[in-house]
């Protein structure tokens, strides 16, 4: 590689392009966006005087595409400030500025002329030993650097986005006959440590890995729909969760992705193989009805599903493949869907489906081996190993497990005598695994069957992953029902939640504070790395709920006594405690977060105190760890109007302001400057450990306790004269009202005159108060049912 990718350049600016630029700059890579010249003004243009000489015409594609990131959801821009990195041009007069760049991106039309013929101009361009990739989802790659130099070639490959590319995590890299091997090492360790990417290598094959598999498994789905005369909505209730794949399960998915760009990745496989296996590919008429139609999908209004009407009229209807009308669509019931269900485990789900004597079982059953079959006829052809072709169904398509993964849960060996005495022909490579003696296509330590033998995956040394950890009681310090204490090695610790969603309940408290104890007599420090969907979304509200309805505020006083003391512990221990958080950090997680000595998050980590919208406020230790971050934005010494900052922190409490991104999380001042962020969140722990250890050489001392100025009575009329007027103009409820009273009397630091200096213990018992009088009230409770029962807020 001819150096470090500092500066890059996207060719064609559409969803695709726009959206791999927006990627690069939330990385903090400068792009240049590049897209054809319009050869006709708008009638906008018209108006202004424009010509097609003019600048803001010639760039005018990728000028619009830039503006549309701002309106996407989900927004393809972590923070708009990224924007400021995206430099649009066109293919004319900006072309020779890829010299300026380390890696060009090719986002154009899936046509391999037109690929060849912007090629040819980009090699005229390029400095040498500048990456050169193509975004394309399947033609060939090799085809497409036919006629370029040697030195082009070396440096040439296929890195296919799954759309979006901001949060789906697969990244194909597919090498050309030509591509040098260091070139495209280094390339797959850029995606991977800087893009963030979940990096499969892929052969240059039709719709390399994912799309090959994902595309051939819902043609077959769509297939025995018809054949057995299932609906749209029985198909999708079995095909989501229930076998490990996303609820939009089958035919939602196809609706998201678009009927129209499926069918175009079909017939690119279907145009280039034989025999059945091309017949597969050929999709159903009504596929092709629909997609003539017009019928395809979301971005169209209609596709598989249609919506019907607005708020408590909305309904949602299935399309009749046979009539192609609307209806409504019922579930599919069956004894295996019910087992299922209630079954404990992905496995013993998927065997209650599969093996089933009934419609669920017949349709599981069929399509899946159906899919496991034809993925290991076409594993030597389209990748290097199985584990590449498990990892790239389940970081681009959402799957739980892997097909070789599935067909492990099923057992091989019940399955595949159940598949041949069936008529199937099995692929000899599977027959001889099995004869060999090995069982299953992974084994307990994770390892791969290839060629004959178990291989161990190729892992990242920065991949550190916490479930492993706390399977090998070698590794475990101590544990309670809550959470464990593991040894991540080199004297560093690590805390882990294991309770229902990683809530804190009083098990966690407890173990928080153990751990404290632990690391400060024997470790270096902390790390706080949970494993889940999400790091923690608050404290257990149901059993706060149910203390409430007791007139149990003795208890619930005690709770909040022990939970404050915690995130103190934490903001105050003599040894480092870093927090590994992502995804979801909401309420009691962000309370954990926020006085800890480090955050190491990750790009996707969305943190913000929500507690409103169930009726309180932080109990934490919350509203107090927001309060000193903003103050220590304030230089030292510097005379400056403290209204400003209790404003800001109560306007992000009161209205429940989430991230969208570490980024904005961090502008919402959840991070600070001894915060980092980083693109993979598979690395976060790895990170975190070395902050420990960066801490602990550089002496590590605790912060010490300081009086901490607030703006009084004065303030606390300020800001509750902001929630009147809102109340005046409707925006908020009497009961949103009375929350943001107590929140204001808080943050003000109660009746007490501007400027005075309080200590933290105040500011809690302030905050613990609130929060009891709150929880006893009947619309707060009501709004914590409706949250448990809705998984929505309640305005009341």
């Amino acid at each position: 590689m001819k150096k470090n990718i500092q500066r890059a350049a996207v060719l064609g600016s559409g969803v695709m392009g726009s959206g791999i630029a927006a990627h690069l700059a939330n990385v903090g890579i400068p792009v240049l966006l590049l897209d054809i010249v319009p050869n006709e003004l708008t009638d906008d243009e018209k108006a202004k005087g424009l010509t097609l000489d003019d600048r803001a015409v010639r760039n005018r594609l990728a000028a619009e595409n830039k503006k549309k990131l701002f309106k996407q959801n989900p927004a393809p821009l972590a923070s708009k400030k990224n924007a400021n990195k995206i430099e649009v041009g066109n293919f004319e007069d900006d072309i020779g500025r890829l010299a300026d760049v380390d890696w060009i991106i090719e986002v154009v039309v899936e046509k391999l002329e037109v690929k060849q013929q912007l090629f040819e101009k980009v090699e005229q361009h390029r400095s040498p030993g500048t990456i050169v990739t193509s975004n394309t989802s399947g033609i060939s790659v090799n085809a497409m650097s036919e006629g370029r130099s040697e030195e082009f070639r070396r440096h040439f490959m296929g890195t296919h986005f799954f759309n979006p590319p901001r949060y789906l995590h697969l990244l194909e890299v597919i090498p050309t006959k030509d591509t040098d091997a260091d070139v495209l090492a280094n390339m797959k360790t850029f995606a991977e440590e800087v893009l963030g990417k979940g990096v499969v290598e892929a052969k240059d094959t039709p719709n390399f890995i994912g799309n090959r598999i994902g595309t051939y498994g819902l043609l077959v789905s769509a297939r025995k729909m018809k054949g057995m005369g299932l609906s749209i909505t029985e198909v999708d209730s079995i095909t989501g969760p229930l076998i490990g794949r996303p609820k939009s399960a089958t035919f939602r998915t196809l609706d998201v992705v678009g009927l129209d760009t499926f069918v175009h990745v079909a017939r690119n496989v279907y145009e280039q193989v034989e025999g059945e296996e091309r017949d597969i590919f050929d999709p159903p008429q009504f596929l092709k009805d629909m997609a003539e139609k017009g019928w395809i999908g979301a971005k169209a209004g209609q596709g598989f599903y249609l919506k019907k009407g607005k708020g408590e009229n909305k309904e949602i209807l299935e399309l009749d493949p046979e009539t192609m009308e609307y209806r409504q669509g019922q579930k599919l019931k069956a004894p295996s869907v019910q087992a299922a269900e209630q079954a404990k485990g992905k496995a013993a789900k998927i065997q209650a489906l599969a093996y089933a004597d009934d419609k669920a079982g017949e349709f599981t059953w069929d399509t899946l081996k159906a899919s496991l079959i034809y993925s290991a006829e076409k594993s030597d052809e389209i990748a290097n190993d199985i584990a590449s072709i498990d990892n790239a169904m389940k970081w681009g398509f959402g799957w739980d497990l892997g097909p070789f993964e599935v067909w492990d849960a099923l057992d091989v060996e019940r399955s595949v005598k159940k598949m041949e005495e069936e008529g199937e022909n099995m692929p000899a490579w599977v027959k001889n695994m099995l004869n060999a003696g090995y069982k299953s296509f992974y084994n307990a330590a994770g390892d791969f069957y290839h060629k004959g033998a178990y291989q161990k995956p190729d892992i990242n040394e920065k991949e550190i992953d916490v479930a492993t950890l706390l399977k090998n009681e070698a590794n475990v310090i101590t544990k309670n029902a809550g959470a464990v204490l593991t040894d991540l090695g080199d004297d560093v610790a690590a805390l882990t939640f294991t309770s229902p969603n990683n809530s804190i309940g009083l098990d966690v408290i407890q173990m928080v504070n153990k751990a404290l104890d632990e690391v400060e007599k024997n470790y270096k420090g902390l790390v706080i790395a949970n494993k889940g969907k999400n790091f923690c979304v608050g404290a257990n509200l149901m059993m706060m709920l149910m203390e409430a309805q007791d007139d149990a505020f003795d208890e619930l006083d005690m709770v909040i006594r022990r939970f404050q003391g915690m995130t103190s512990r934490i903001r105050y221990s003599k040894k480092p405690v870093i927090a590994a958080p992502f995804q979801m950090t909401l309420g009691g997680g962000a309370e954990i977060c926020l006085p800890s000595a480090s955050i190491q998050a990750s790009t996707e980590t969305y943190m913000g105190l929500v507690e409103t919208g169930v009726g309180l406020i932080p109990g934490g230790g919350g509203n107090k760890e927001l309060y000193i971050r903003e103050l220590e934005k304030i230089p030292e010494d510097a005379d400056i109007d403290l209204q400003p900052v209790a404003n800001a922190v109560f306007e992000k409490i009161a209205m429940a302001k989430v991230g969208t991104s570490a980024q904005e999380s961090a502008e919402n001042g959840f991070m600070s400057d001894r915060d980092a962020i980083i693109a993979n969140s598979n690395h976060t722990v790895w990170y975190a450990k070395q902050k420990v250890q960066e801490l602990h050489e550089k002496g590590y001392q605790p912060p010490v306790r300081q009086a901490i100025p607030v703006v009084g009575e004065t303030g606390y009329a300020t800001m509750l004269l902001g929630a009147k007027s809102m109340r005046t103009g409707g925006q908020i409820s009497d009961h949103d009202l009375k929350i943001a009273g107590k929140l204001a009397f808080l943050i003000a630091g109660g009746r007490v005159p501007k400027g005075t200096n309080v200590d933290e213990d105040y500011l809690l018992d302030l905050e613990r108060e609130a929060f009891l009088s709150l929880i006893a009230e009947p619309k707060t409770q009501q709004r914590m049912q409706h949250m448990l029962k809705t998984g929505k807020p309640l305005r009341n």
